[in-house]
């Protein structure tokens, strides 16, 4: 049996940041993390659009308003200190009638509440921010919207870990509790720590089932697929938001500038049918498709927080065309040909409330003195990547 202080299941930025945090706090602490896959952030936190979010999205009281803002600057403050790429692109969220101004506002009002940079602009002042965005009167304007290379990041944790003597054990995955502690792995190899974390992203509510958490929560996952923008010129400079229907934590298709000056659009939510549903029937579970059709057909009869309306809609972005269209209308002008190249899709680990079929919009996080299980490290837990981890080590490790 191989034994450790701290096993930590899922090597994506939650579980990479959590590490980093427990070492440079505890040095000579024993850390093992295991990871499924061959390598470090092969699922959302390598699929995501790379984009490190202000904070001005989420209500005052949520854990994600506590987070976001100061992530970002975390985030920043390392790519800086290790010379990392980064792109201080900011973003612009614009409106495409009066009908969406309501919400426009609200969202500088929860800017404001959470200490984060905003301002509405007008179309003139937009222009000069970025000449190609089209809205109807006003804009919001987020200067500390930026964008990073996700894997580099990771990566650069990584090392950093190893350095400090974590181990990393990839290829292998968490199969079964033993017993407190004790887990078996896909390998049937059996590991003992002190305390265990779960990160284990898409299947951290059924990892969470068998310590007792996760009781009245599934994960429901979602398919966001992206398009790049290939023609020679660069006809944007700035992130450019739709503004988001604000009862559900999807932010609609919208344009990113990558660090390498890139453009795309996306991404989708489109109701996947299993939880790495990425292409094909690549990775299909028959359970999990029984599973997770069963609470779709259930939110879709029962049009739980609009999720008919939703699947309508995303599914018709399967439709190339139709999806360039979404992403055109943000715009005066823009070549329609030049979104050629289909990236990588990523999924989207949403929890559902089985109860009352709502889905979470805040982060969850469940555990004891044993175990700690990061059940709903959605968007934007990446920009939250080393607020997060304080926070975990704070309410659940240094007690």
């Amino acid at each position: 049996m191989k034994t450790s202080d701290f096993l930590i299941f899922g090597a994506g930025i939650i579980g990479l940041s959590i590490a980093r945090e427990i070492k440079n706090k505890y040095p000579k602490s024993s850390i093992t993390v295991i990871e499924k896959e061959p390598e470090i952030a092969m699922h959302s936190t390598g699929r995501n659009s790379g984009v490190l979010h202000a904070g001005f999205y989420y209500s005052a009281d949520s854990l994600k308003a506590k987070l976001c803002r100061d992530g970002n600057k975390a985030l920043k403050e390392y790519c800086r200190e290790r010379k990392l790429k980064i792109n201080p692109s900011g973003k612009v969220v614009v409106t495409k009638s009066e009908s969406e101004l309501k919400s426009l506002f609200e969202l500088e009002s929860r800017g404001k509440k959470n200490g984060v940079e905003v301002a509405i602009i007008d179309e003139k002042q937009l222009f000069e921010i970025e000449p190609n965005a089209k809205t109807f009167q006003y804009a919001l304007y987020s200067p500390t919207t930026a964008t990073v290379d996700p894997i580099e990041i990771c990566t650069t944790i990584k090392n950093e870990l190893t350095q400090k003597g974590v181990l990393f054990i990839f290829n292998e995955g968490y199969q079964k509790k033993l017993k407190n502690n004790v887990i078996r792995t896909t390998k049937a190899q059996t590991f003992q720590a002190g305390k265990t974390i779960n990160t284990a992203g898409l299947y951290a509510d059924k990892i969470a089932m068998e310590y007792g958490y996760s009781n009245k929560y599934v994960i429901i996952p979602f398919k966001g697929i992206y398009l790049k923008y290939t023609l020679p010129e660069i006809p944007i400079r700035t992130n450019i938001y739709p503004v988001p229907n604000l009862k559900n934590p999807f932010l609609g298709v919208h344009y990113t500038i990558t660090v390498e000056g890139t453009i795309k659009i996306g991404p989708t939510s489109i109701p996947a049918f299993w939880r790495e549903n990425y292409k094909g029937f690549s990775q299909l579970k028959l359970n999990e498709l029984f599973s997770i059709l069963g609470w779709e057909s259930m939110l879709f009869l029962k049009n739980a927080f609009g999720f008919r309306d939703l699947a309508f809609e995303e599914i018709k972005k399967y439709n190339k065309q139709y999806f360039i269209s979404q992403a055109t209308s943000l715009v005066k002008e823009i070549n329609k040909k030049g979104f050629t190249e289909w990236t990588r899709p990523g999924i989207r680990a949403q929890l559902l409330h089985k109860e009352t079929l709502e889905l979470l919009d805040d982060f969850v996080i469940e555990g004891d003195t044993n175990s700690v299980h990061i059940l709903n490290a959605v968007s934007p837990a990446f920009t939250c990547g080393f607020t997060f981890a304080e926070l975990v080590f704070k309410k659940y490790i240094d007690i």
